[in-house]
């Protein structure tokens, strides 16, 4: 279960064609971000869950995407192979997490795409006055059951198979084709920007219409939650790493372009969207044009909406894009079904993964309702993030593969001159215990390695310096791990559905805190990795720790409803995992 995937020597070859540039890429990770939520999830949460204060909630979701984009950055540049997070847990932590995490992606990716393209029918209904649901409605007929969308929406399945079409000739298309939408997509953004700017009235934000914050802090959080959706789309730049030129620089510029740029438009049109009319007038389904048709500009609510529907394309070409490559990785490692991982000779995509995961989604779009669906989407994301998280800090306090010293007659093994040292020697062991079992245990070499403890450590932490290097740091993750979990459920549930009284939550948040501080503390009295070739993320072990109990945190704020279908979820992927992943994997 827990056999950890051992690298080529060679990373960059690979049977995709290395064809985009960092403004490819750039381009990919903000048509992911900023679509359907720039749209339709500004007015939701503004008038549901936060009011005009969405601007902190989008602030303070950007800052937790920022935490986790930077795990994913360091990661791409060290590991330029298609799979994201999955191929890093895969890396560095174990096998059956790894299946489960891009189990999880790969719903979130149908359910991404499935919704995005219900809002998508759903707005250009709205632009024809809801004709298409009438009809639809009186000649296919309506059903009321929950989770399950009122009327068959054929236009939804429709586009996602178009969509398919596309992306199966192959990265340059759809880059092309997602390079044409971005552009219509920012011109409309800077249109609604600068036209919104202009009709903006601060008596939108006073006191007579509620104030700047009505629904208070809870609120705000419970929007972040929401919003933190909007941001779920940079991991495709992770997952087309392999079909990037120079993915050691362009992941990390990639990554931090598109994540600043689409937090500067959720926040400014949040700002303009409130100002523009009272928030609890808004319209959730289309806010932004009907804010602009209430204040009798009716023309610049049609070029909204035409916007919106670039920006919608580019979600779904985004979600397309990466779903089957995600899926190609995980079947090229043998733990999916090993018919996803052949690629096209002519066109260098999955041709299979693309056309089965498009139907699945079309026919998901066919019949689920919304709302429903993005809940379920969170959680994958999160738990995704969480694990990348983690494995940073277990990655960066592991040895490099050359330090493992062979037994070798004559002492010390030559260390390997280049950075990236052989595999081929480490093939034969195949667990991570094993290889740790081959350490140089010659504590009197000046150069301490990853993993062991800091010289100015060794006096007070005498007992620790026994273990091998980097077992005690796993140790402490798992520690932090779970602090973290206990910390945010004492925090979310701890006054409402524990009813706790006073002392015995102070005296838990306490203990927990010092749990969570003490780990934290133990992992930095260690020795870490310096790499100056790839982006590294700074203040290890600091900034991963701040992100995996942010992101505990957003987590447990999510509905039980959401929980238990997660765990339905998850029931099936460990059916797919031990009856075929785990007889069928390389390792």
């Amino acid at each position: 279960l827990n056999r950890v995937k051992t690298l080529e020597d060679d990373m960059m070859e690979t049977s995709f064609n290395r064809c985009l540039s960092t403004i490819d890429l750039t381009l990919l990770g903000i048509g992911g971000m900023v679509g359907s939520g720039l749209y339709v999830l500004t007015g939701t949460v503004a008038k549901e869950i936060a009011g005009p204060a969405v601007i902190v909630s989008f602030i303070i979701a950007g800052f937790a995407s920022l935490l986790a984009a930077l795990c994913y950055a360091e990661f791409g540049a060290r590991v330029p192979k298609t799979g994201s997070a999955y191929m890093f847990t895969y890396v560095s932590v174990g096998e059956i997490w790894a299946f489960l995490i891009g189990w999880n992606v790969l719903l979130e990716y149908m359910i991404g795409g499935a919704a995005v393209a219900r809002a998508w029918s759903g707005y250009l209904d709205s632009i024809f006055n809801h004709k298409i649901k009438n009809f639809t409605e009186t000649h296919v007929g309506a059903w009321q059951v929950p989770f399950l969308a009122r009327y068959p929406d054929f236009l939804a399945a429709a586009i996602l198979l178009v969509a398919t079409a596309f992306i199966s000739f192959g990265a340059k298309v759809s880059s092309w084709l997602n390079h044409v939408f971005s552009a219509i997509s920012m011109g409309v953004i800077l249109f609604i920007l600068i036209m919104g700017f202009v009709l903006a009235q601060p008596k939108n934000w006073s006191t007579q219409e509620g104030g700047f914050a009505p629904y208070g802090l809870s609120g705000i959080m419970a929007g972040t939650a929401t919003c933190f959706y909007a941001f779920v789309g940079f991991d495709v730049i992770a997952a087309s790493s392999e079909e990037a030129r120079n993915p050691q620089r362009a992941v990390p510029r990639a990554i931090a372009f598109s994540l600043g740029l689409a937090t500067g438009a959720y926040i400014l049109v949040s700002v303009v969207l409130t100002l523009m009319v009272p928030w609890h007038t808004l319209d959730p389904d289309s806010a932004l044009a009907d804010a602009f048709y209430r204040r009798g500009y009716a023309w610049a609510g049609f070029l909204v909406a035409a916007g919106s529907i670039c920006a919608m394309n580019t979600v779904l070409l985004s979600n397309l894009f990466s779903l089957p490559r995600i899926v190609y990785a995980m079947a090229e490692d043998g733990l999916f079904f090993q018919v996803f991982s052949r690629v096209h000779p002519r066109t260098q995509v999955p041709v299979i993964g693309i056309v089965v995961f498009g139907l699945l989604m079309a026919l998901l779009a066919l019949v689920f309702d919304l709302e429903a669906l993005v809940q379920f989407l969170s959680i994958g994301t999160l738990l995704a993030y969480t694990f990348v998280a983690a494995s940073i800090i277990v990655l960066r306090f592991q040895q490099q593969k050359g330090d493992v010293a062979m037994p070798v007659a004559g002492g010390r093994p030559n260390p390997e001159p280049h950075e990236g040292p052989s595999c081929s020697e480490l093939k034969e062991y195949e667990s991570f215990s094993d290889k740790l079992h081959l350490v140089d245990r010659d504590k009197s070499k000046e150069q301490r390695e990853p993993g062991q403890l800091k010289a100015a450590f060794e006096p007070y932490l005498e007992f620790l310096s026994d273990f091998y290097p980097g077992e005690v740091v796993t140790v402490a993750v798992v520690t932090l791990m779970v602090s973290a979990i206990c910390l945010c459920s004492i925090l979310v549930f701890g006054n409402t559905h524990l009813h706790l009284p006073t002392w015995s939550y102070s005296l838990l948040l306490v203990l927990f805190s010092l749990g969570f501080l003490l780990s934290l503390l133990l992992i930095w009295a260690h020795e870490q990795q310096h790499s100056t070739q790839t982006f590294q993320i700074p203040l290890v072990p600091l900034s991963p720790a701040l992100s995996i109990i942010l992101n505990i945190y957003l987590m447990l704020k999510l509905s039980y409803m959401t929980w238990l279908r997660f765990a339905i979820w998850l029931l099936l992927g460990l059916i797919v995992y031990f009856g075929y992943g785990i007889w069928h994997s390389k390792e």
